[in-house]
């Protein structure tokens, strides 16, 4: 799954470490979604998207590779 964490994050001047500390992750946990390697829970997706005011679709998405 794609995402837009890095620039969201960047967006607010936030390190992995400030962002995993306001959602209650790890920086490792931060940096594996933002490298796509790790999709994030729900619950998780949920806390992101409140964090940035956006939905969870703003955030996440899948590219159409068709």
């Amino acid at each position: 799954m794609k995402n837009r964490i890095k620039v969201l994050r960047a967006e607010r001047n936030y390190t992995q470490e400030d962002l995993a500390d306001i959602v209650g992750v790890s920086r490792q946990t931060i940096n594996a979604i933002e490298k796509e390697k790790f999709d994030p829970s729900l619950p998780l997706a949920f806390r992101i998207s409140k964090l940035f005011k956006l939905s969870i679709e703003d955030i996440f998405y899948f590219e159409d590779v068709s």
